[in-house]
């Protein structure tokens, strides 16, 4: 079974009441997981509404080690906090970042172009670590689909920045 990078944003009213629900964050996190996760990412264009779900599928763990490695100020892979008196939504209680911490986020996120993520980093040095999925690794396979994936989360904390909801992030 795979490990799988989850998020999912929430407006501040709704951001407030999963922190004291985490039943109902659970359903709604859920709800657009299905509804949008699920289905296969659509490029943004004027007046698109900006997805409420993302996924960086596998290569959270890739993230959160070359995030770390470049002293990132925020932590957008596991949070800041477990969600209080929340359930395991797979490996562990759901985390989260509030709305400030969300636009600082984007804000350091907009800031660190993609290619220094990667920056005298090869597949060889993510296998030393142990970094997950090991076998893409050891393999020696391309760090662009990370690259990818950190395109793909700058514009989602973009996004949420921007109306100014807060994110709930688990691994599942």
């Amino acid at each position: 079974m795979s490990m799988i990078g989850m998020y999912v944003r929430l407006r501040p009213a709704e951001f407030r009441r999963a922190l004291r629900e985490p039943d109902w964050a659970r359903e709604r996190a859920e709800g657009a997981a299905e509804a949008e996760c699920a289905a296969a990412p659509v490029p943004p264009s004027a007046g698109a509404v900006p997805p409420r779900c993302h996924s960086t599928g596998k290569a959270w763990h890739a993230l959160s080690f070359l995030l770390d490695r470049i002293g990132f100020p925020v932590d957008v892979v596991y949070g800041d906090a477990a969600v209080p008196d929340a359930s395991p939504w797979g490996y562990g209680p759901p985390r989260h970042l509030a709305p400030d911490r969300v636009a600082a986020a984007a804000e350091a996120l907009t800031a660190t172009p993609p290619a220094m993520l990667v920056e005298g980093v090869t597949a060889r040095d993510l296998a030393a670590e142990g970094v997950y999925p090991a076998a893409v690794w050891e393999r020696g396979e391309s760090l662009e689909w990370v690259v990818d994936h950190y395109r793909e989360l700058r514009q989602f904390f973009s996004g949420a920045a921007r109306e100014g909801d807060g994110v709930l992030v688990w691994v599942e």
